[in-house]
């Protein structure tokens, strides 16, 4: 069984001392708090990392303002997961890892905290020459290499990126590097925009509404529709503006849209147009350890930067402003960092 998201305990008390943190908790739609946790020990086979920086991420977003189904979360619960930070103390029989390394994490949700605990399958060990703000979005290069080689992009295809957010953007730099014929993107604001042709794109269009279709505002250029679409935006409801994107035997690869879809799908369309839909998360253990490598040496390498976008830094003492402030639709405003790290 192929490994998932794991959300690591953390026993929560009301009183500040040693032995003790900070850990944030979305007690219900809307509202982030901060509480005091116990630091937890890692048992065999595990280990502790003190947290440094996480990225306030899209699905974040999604649990904050309610957008998820009760199947997929309950409140309160914990997020954050875009992590990077430093190995504080190993449990028994692990090996290889060693305290004082930096790392980045996947695969852990509830990292908006100072300390966490994961087994090494979650961790990457990075250089200590990169700059661990620019280590955190590491975690999302997997997903994303793995949507790109699921398009089965080459020279004569044209592309479709729907969303220029913090993943639209490293999926465009990513997809780049594929050669597509015509690499397009959409968004609606123009300094994301911008950063996208930067990074590779051949057009660019600003969409008037987050419910504009996107074949009214490219279909002049692109009336064929397009080989590959891949939606880089939260609510489900863009996979319907995808199927209309989508050419004759294209496909679809869903890194976006696995938010709840609230408008009716037409399947007919899928099967008219012989569409083929692919989800992007690596379906066994080690293809996810492939990619992580894969996405670390691009980052290394100079192809992808997940810097530039970063525009706000938030310490955790502040992650209600800093979830406020993200949760506001501004071109401004791409990624949100929260600095972990405190005095304890």
């Amino acid at each position: 069984m192929v490994r998932k998201m794991t959300v690591p305990p953390m026993q929560l008390v009301d009183y500040e001392g040693e032995g003790t943190q900070l850990c944030a908790v979305v007690e219900d739609i809307g509202h982030i708090t901060l509480k005091r946790a116990l630091i937890p020990e890692p048992a065999e086979g595990e280990v502790r990392v003190k947290v440094k920086w996480v990225g306030i991420c899209g699905s974040d977003l999604e649990v904050f303002r309610g957008a998820r189904e009760p199947e997929f979360v309950s409140y309160p619960t914990r997020l954050g997961h875009e992590v990077a930070g430093i190995i504080d103390k190993l449990g028994s029989n692990v090996i290889g890892l060693k305290v004082g390394d930096p790392v980045a994490l996947r695969y852990i949700w509830g990292a908006f905290a100072e300390y966490v605990i994961c087994t090494p399958f979650s961790i990457k060990v990075l250089p200590q020459s990169l700059p661990l703000i620019e280590g955190s979005l590491i975690e999302v290069l997997p997903g994303i290499i793995h949507a790109a080689e699921l398009g089965e992009i080459s020279p004569h295809k044209n592309v479709l990126i729907t969303g220029q957010g913090v993943s639209g953007l490293v999926m465009t730099q990513v997809i780049s590097l594929y050669s597509p014929r015509n690499l397009v993107v959409t968004d609606l604001f123009d300094e994301k925009l911008e950063l996208a042709r930067k990074y590779g794109a051949t057009h660019t269009y600003k969409l008037p509404s987050p419910d504009a279709n996107t074949m009214d505002i490219v279909g002049k250029d692109f009336p064929d529709g397009f080989d590959v679409v891949i939606p880089c935006l939260l609510e489900g409801d863009g996979m319907v503006d995808a199927i209309d994107a989508a050419s004759q035997n294209g496909r679809i690869v869903m890194y976006g849209c696995i938010g709840t879809c609230h408008k009716p799908v037409d399947f007919f369309k899928v099967h008219k147009k012989r569409l083929d839909i692919f989800s992007t998360e690596p379906k066994r253990d080690i293809d996810n350890r492939h990619y992580f490598d894969k996405g670390l040496q691009l980052v290394l390498d100079g192809l992808i930067n997940t810097e530039e976008m970063i525009t706000h830094v938030v310490h955790l003492s502040q992650i209600a402003d800093a979830f406020k402030l993200r949760n506001e639709h501004k071109g401004d405003t791409i990624h949100v960092m929260i600095d972990c790290e405190t005095n304890n």
